[in-house]
């Protein structure tokens, strides 16, 4: 070894100190006090270690090159309180804090630091020969207690990365920057144990550089992502840290399950990844809703700044899954709506009838006043038969709110029974069913039977001589071949109360419409039809078997002809 090497020693300690010096200014500055106390604490330790270690190696005299070798061996060793105490604090561990272990902790320390204050007398720790090559210095022997102390050392050492391992996995988060840092600390400690077996080289101990190494590292280099995966720690939620102009710096596991457009996209702008994301990351705070697998999912947007120094190192996106809740109020709020317009339609109802049926008994007083007893009679029974179809409408009204609650449970319900059970409940006079509804279709059969009378009635009402039912990919359809209303917006036709074709039917789409969102399916009229109305329900779980257009008659001969 070249007295060159002397020089190199000398600016390795430099540095280490002067990283020391600076990263202590910024560790100061950590807002979690015990993850500061902790980070301090290593690097005013480590810094005096190879203060230590500087002078020892700058030392005009071998016994001051003894006295300081030993200081360096005896403040190194508190660099490990110092490091496992930062390690359990930034973690969310305890074990900083308990008294057992500290106690324990100060015991071993000082148990240590006598042995190598002895070491004198006894030789244990370690033996020392001055030499002049390749530059004058102690040739230190290491003894049977300084392999006991450097293991126990080192297995503290790696105590400490399981549990910065640990919480990096534990959140998810990509641990290859941890294995950079731990690669740029375990480097020197590689090159002490080559020195240690050596006769050539010198035994200066390069570990405050590697524990330097790490500390600035952490500050300068990785401390926006040291921090989140700290925030991030016991949250099981979506997580997406953005630096300061919006790209994606990293995002836990759950983030790239539920998101997998963020594999691969860190350094991206999340705008290009995932704009909605990035919409709602602008608000204060909302509601995003997302298609997954088929199915709406909402996620509750919050974000968080990193700020140091006066200026923003970037943001943590944490989306929470509020799916459940927000499907719950959803449906309070559609409940809440179709109760309100049932309530609406009611008091329309009831008050026509109010006036239908008291227009009509002043009808027949005066009727029977000019002696018309037929007349008046016949008007009698007009305002009692508007009052009983009132009672009716009740009843519907009565049902569509019994059942207008979302399905939980559905079942494999065979389309064609459902569409014969429903023609057999409607009056259906002289009108025709066609049906090509072989197949089964997700559904609550009940409330599907409901469905598909509230579309055939409105389909009688409206004069269809001929009634068409078809199940399709994602739903099925009822045409008409009555009335078209072209005239008329197609959302009118879903509003209770609206009286389209007549007052009788003017609940039965709305109805229609009720029940298919309770499944959470979709109802529109088709406002391209030409033949009359055709309702269209979709988002349906359907499975057509195949293509048999038959008519009631064929397929529910007892259902048809009982009309």
């Amino acid at each position: 070894m070249s007295s060159a090497s002397f020089y190199w020693y000398i600016l390795a300690y430099v540095v280490a100190i002067v990283g020391c010096a600076v990263a202590l200014r910024r560790a100061r500055r950590i807002d979690d006090r015990e993850t500061r106390v902790g980070l301090v604490a290593l690097l005013v330790t480590s810094g005096s270690w190879a203060t230590a270690q500087l002078g020892y190696l700058i030392a005009p005299t071998g016994t001051l090159q003894y006295a300081l070798y030993l200081t360096g061996l005896i403040v190194g060793l508190t660099t490990i309180g110092g490091w496992l105490y930062f390690c359990s604090a930034y973690t969310g561990r305890s074990f900083h804090r308990n008294r057992t272990y500290r106690r324990l902790a100060v015991a071993v320390y000082v148990a240590i630091v006598a042995v190598k204050l002895t070491n004198p007398f006894h030789g244990l720790y370690f033996t020392a020969e001055p030499m002049t090559t390749p530059f004058p210095h102690l040739a230190i022997q290491p003894g049977l207690a300084h392999w006991v102390v450097t293991g126990l050392s080192y297995s503290l050492v790696a105590v400490g990365f399981f549990m910065l391992f640990d919480l990096f996995l534990e959140v998810d988060f990509d641990t290859r920057p941890l294995a950079a840092l731990v690669g740029a600390t375990a480097l020197p400690v590689t090159f002490d144990l080559v020195e240690m077996t050596s006769t050539t080289i010198p035994d200066l101990s390069l570990e405050p550089v590697g524990v330097a190494a790490f500390a600035v590292g952490t500050l300068f280099v990785f401390e926006d992502r040291f921090l989140s995966i700290q925030l991030s720690d016991g949250v099981d939620d979506v997580l997406i840290y953005l630096d300061g102009d919006g790209r994606i710096r990293e995002a836990n596991g759950l983030a790239r399950e539920r998101f997998p457009e963020l594999r691969g996209a860190r350094g991206r702008a999340l705008e290009a990844v995932l704009p909605a994301v990035a919409s709602a990351v602008g608000d204060d705070e909302g509601v995003l809703e997302r298609r997954e697998d088929g199915e709406a999912r909402y996620y509750l947007v919050s974000t968080t700044e990193f700020v140091r120094g006066g200026g923003t190192l970037g943001r943590l996106a944490m989306l929470s899954d509020v799916t459940d809740s927000e499907r719950r109020r959803r449906e309070l709020e559609r409940q809440n709506d179709q109760l309100e317009s049932l309530a609406a339609a009611m008091r329309h109802e009831l008050l026509n009838t109010l006036q239908i049926v008291a227009g009509r008994v002043d009808i027949a007083g005066r009727e029977l006043e000019s002696g018309d007893v037929q007349s008046a009679r016949e008007s009698l029974r007009t305002a009692s038969g508007t009052a009983q179809r009132m009672r009716g409408l009740v009843e519907d009204f009565a049902d569509v709110a019994r059942q207008g609650r979302t399905v939980e449970a559905t079942e494999s319900v065979p389309f064609d029974v459902a569409v014969g059970e429903a023609w057999a409940a409607v009056d259906t006079a002289d009108t025709e069913l066609v049906s090509d509804g072989e197949g089964t279709i997700e559904a609550d059969a009940d409330r599907l039977t409901s469905l598909l009378a509230s579309a055939f009635r409105f389909g009688v009402h409206n004069g269809a001589d001929r009634i068409a039912v078809e199940l399709e990919g994602d739903g099925f359809s009822v045409a008409g071949d009555g009335d078209d209303h072209h005239d008329m917006d197609a959302e009118a036709f879903f509003e209770y109360g609206g009286a389209v074709p007549d007052a009788e039917a003017g609940i039965a789409l709305p109805n229609v419409r009720t029940l298919a969102r309770v499944h959470g399916w979709t109802a529109t009229v088709d406002d391209e039809y030409d033949d009359g109305v055709r309702v269209v329900i979709e988002n349906a779980h359907t499975e057509p078997a195949r293509s048999a257009t038959r008519s009631a008659a064929e397929r529910e001969p007892a259902a048809s002809r009982a009309q």
